[in-house]
């Protein structure tokens, strides 16, 4: 180009730039030899006389040299072909620009994909973060790069991954902290940036010295917002210690507040992932719970021979307060024991276990029903008063050959002889509830028992208590009259035909239910 606006001009034109110590050719043949740096435009000294040299003002650093026969035609050479070459050095520099543009926003893109892929293949957050803050602090040159979520249950910023410095000695961080930069990001849900260059830019940390190696930092809150519900904060990614400059651009704060965009439904994606896994893992829990708890009730087939029995416990929850059991005590003699610890859930199946436990024992060591219930009151005092919680319980002894019925009731209602034919007679409570009995204050009761005639009728209060959609309560007096009703079918039936009913009268259970049936 310049032996072209040369060969119009009919002269030598050239052109060098200052490298900061001397002029280099940068346009045209090199001669052989570097003029001097003058201060402006005019004759310089040359091998073969005189030449001159101009500066190229639009454009800083070029210097044009034209050659000719005298100063006159070289100083009018110089102004015609200097504008021309002034325009191609700007669009030059231009082009250039451009290019180093069109580089940077293809980085930045590259990025925004690569995170698009991290998040579409990673469910766990802290290992697509790690990536994602190496990936974000090497585009925007960040030493140091974290990415904090929030934590609903403390109420503070965690940080899940880190560049520059590692996540495992850091501190959660309240939002309610006045002094932290990614506390005051998340609270008003906007970018924080601080550049030592701008006295109109956020200050630092309540002015404390944080010790990275640049003043800069970049605070960008990563929010989320689903379809049709407000926009909410769900964690911040920062930076700091800027390579090359310590300050973030105007393009920096652009790329990381596109990339917190992504990151946004990815947090809320991973904490919904979480939450199912924890949901399943306690599902999964509280069904082995339940599984355990129901084999802790004895079988019927340990009264085989002896007796017929059916039961069934139906907790409200995985797991309950409901118990019953039931042993042989030599020469056919039959020990059955049902009761209800006051709640439901795991506390009261915690205490049912303890009574399940102790009971068998003192069951088998004890005469009688009430020295029984005295024992094991005795033995689990400690525990009810520590818990602050109670339990009705029924015990009574089977005697087949003497055709009696003995038995002890702390506070426990529903218990029944279910006579052959005629009226159910109740088998009244002869103390209070163990937990609220004190010693010495459960009494024994004897009565007659028809062998192959009588059913012992046991309950708990959620079988009666659950109300249909009228709210009317499924009652005692339609649970006795299904019994009566069926009274001479077998233990199973009656057991099946009242649930049944019950179940039928569209019950909405809101406590453990337990329904036995004893002929002996």
């Amino acid at each position: 180009m310049l032996d072209c606006l040369g060969a119009l001009a009919g002269a030598c034109v050239r052109l060098w730039r200052f490298d900061g110590r001397g002029l280099r050719v940068v346009g045209n043949a090199d001669p052989g030899w570097s003029p001097m740096v003058p201060r402006g435009a005019g004759l310089v000294p040359a091998p073969a006389g005189s030449t001159w040299l101009q500066p190229v003002l639009e454009v800083e650093g070029f210097w044009l040299q034209v050659d000719g026969a005298n100063e006159a035609a070289m100083r009018t050479t110089a102004e015609r072909v200097l504008p021309v070459v002034a325009a191609l050095l700007q669009a030059e520099r231009q082009r250039a620009f451009i290019s180093e543009e069109l580089a940077g926003r293809y980085e930045e893109i590259d990025l925004l994909y690569a995170i698009s892929e991290i998040l579409g293949q990673t469910l766990r957050l802290e290992e697509a973060g790690q990536t994602i803050v190496r990936e974000v602090s090497s585009v925007v040159g960040a030493r140091r790069a974290s990415i904090m979520v929030f934590d609903e249950a403390a109420g503070a910023l965690r940080a899940v991954a880190a560049r520059g410095f590692g996540v495992d000695g850091l501190v959660p961080v309240s939002v309610d902290d006045d002094c932290s930069v990614a506390a005051r990001v998340y609270r008003e849900r906007r970018m924080v940036s601080y550049d030592p260059d701008d006295p109109e830019s956020a200050a630092g940390e309540c002015g404390e010295v944080r010790g990275y190696r640049g003043s800069s930092f970049l605070s960008v809150p990563i929010c989320y917002g689903p379809a049709g519900a407000p926009l909410r904060c769900v964690g911040v990614i920062n930076l700091t210690d800027r390579i090359g400059g310590d300050r973030f651009t105007p393009g920096d704060r652009k790329l990381v507040a596109a990339v917190a965009n992504q990151i946004g439904a990815a947090v809320e994606n991973a904490r919904l992932v979480e939450r199912d896994q924890r949901q399943q893992r306690l599902r999964h829990e509280l069904q082995l719970a339940h599984d355990l708890q129901l084999k802790l009730l004895p079988s019927p087939a340990v009264l085989h021979g002896d007796a017929a029995v059916a039961a069934r416990c139906l907790p409200a929850d995985s797991v309950g307060g409901d118990f019953y059991t039931f042993s042989r005590l030599g020469r056919g003699r039959v020990g059955v024991m049902l009761g209800d610890v006051a709640s439901h859930g795991f506390s009261a199946a915690l205490v049912m276990a303890l009574v399940m436990s102790a009971a068998g024992i003192h069951a088998a060591a004890s005469v009688t029903p009430d020295e029984t219930l005295s024992a094991l009151l005795d033995s689990l005092s400690t525990e009810l008063t520590e818990t602050e919680m109670y339990f009705s319980v029924f015990y009574g002894v089977l005697d087949p050959s003497a055709g009696r019925l003995a038995y002890a009731s702390a506070g426990h209602p529903y218990a029944f002889r279910i006579p052959r034919v005629g009226e159910p007679e109740r088998l009244e409570a002869t103390a209070p509830p163990l937990g609220l009995a004190t010693a010495g204050s459960i009494q024994r009761r004897e009565l007659p028992w028809e062998v192959g005639g009588d059913l012992l009728l046991l309950w708990t209060d959620g079988l009666v208590d659950a109300r249909n959609s009228e709210g009317e309560p499924f009652g005692e007096q339609r649970l006795l009259a299904e019994v009566g009703a069926r009274r001479g079918e077998p233990v199973d039936a009656i057991v099946e035909g009242v649930l049944a009913q019950a179940d039928a009268f569209g019950s909405h259970p809101i406590d453990d239910r337990t329904l036995l049936v004893l002929r002996i």
